[in-house]
């Protein structure tokens, strides 16, 4: 009787005994999309910059090229390029413009990722440091939807940008900071940025054919205008920029920039 009523001890569970059994969550995967016309000069230092930095923080990523009917050896250097680093390239027979460049590459990095995915976009002619990169990842993954490299943060610095540019850009920030105020935005019109997929996915799901309906330069203010309904939450970091490491003139025609941004400004804010 006494060892039918014995109670047989079991050994004490440890509380890490179910860590053997979670399953591994995958690594937040990195998509940079990068616009590209004539950049045979700046394309190899930014590709190689953004392979080192990448290596350094151990980060998983693919870079998106849209080679936008570039008469030089843009393609070429992408191909060359893609043997040792993870790159896809994206040909437009003909040049369209940054805003259907940028659309195409947003697009395929959505169609590509999964939600919890890191989205960047930056600037082919290696005046965008991808260094930084990785700190606005991190700043994604603390909960912020939409990370700017900002021109306008105590820390930023604009190395070899022509006092005129500076000025219009200044003037732009004021008049967008009035018009459409955005906590934790005061640079609206850089295009180096980091996006978390799944808020680009639903906004492009929202919006359909018109997520990029602006043909130029303005397209970058005009993305953060459509994104800024939806309640997401902005944040910036300091940028230092490097115009002056830029090969070549710039592609901005900068009358066509500003009347085609200030039409955007009174279509979006009085729905002309």
């Amino acid at each position: 009787m006494a060892a039918a009523n014995r109670i047989e001890l079991q050994p004490r569970s440890s509380p890490h005994d179910d860590l053997k059994f979670a399953p591994t969550r995958p690594r937040r995967y990195y998509w940079i999309a990068l616009p590209a016309y004539n950049e045979e000069l700046s394309l190899p230092p930014l590709l190689e910059r953004i392979a080192d930095a990448m290596a350094e923080a151990t980060l998983p990523y693919k870079v998106i090229v849209v080679n936008d009917g570039s008469r030089d050896r843009t393609a070429e250097i992408v191909s060359e390029y893609s043997q040792h680093m993870p790159i896809l390239l994206e040909n437009h027979p003909v040049n369209m413009g940054l805003g259907a460049t940028m659309r195409d590459g947003v697009l395929k990095a959505i169609e590509l990722a999964e939600p919890q995915d890191i989205v960047v976009t930056m600037d082919a002619d290696n005046s965008h440091n991808p260094e930084l990169i990785d700190r606005m990842g991190r700043l994604i993954r603390e909960g912020n939807d939409v990370v700017i490299a900002s021109r306008y943060q105590r820390a930023s610095r604009v190395l070899g940008v022509p006092g005129y540019r500076r000025l219009l850009s200044t003037g732009a920030r004021y008049i967008f900071s009035v018009a459409f105020p955005m906590r934790g935005v005061r640079d609206y019109t850089c295009g180096f940025r980091a996006y978390r997929a799944g808020a680009l996915q639903m906004a492009s799901a929202h919006y359909g054919a018109s997520f990029f309906d602006q043909p130029g330069f303005q397209c970058i203010v005009d993305l953060l205008l459509k994104l800024r309904r939806f309640g997401l939450t902005f944040t910036e970091v300091p940028l230092i920029l490097r115009y002056d490491l830029k090969e070549g003139g710039s592609k901005m025609n900068v009358a066509r920039t500003i009347r085609s941004t200030l039409l955007l400004l009174a279509k979006r804010r009085f729905g002309l």
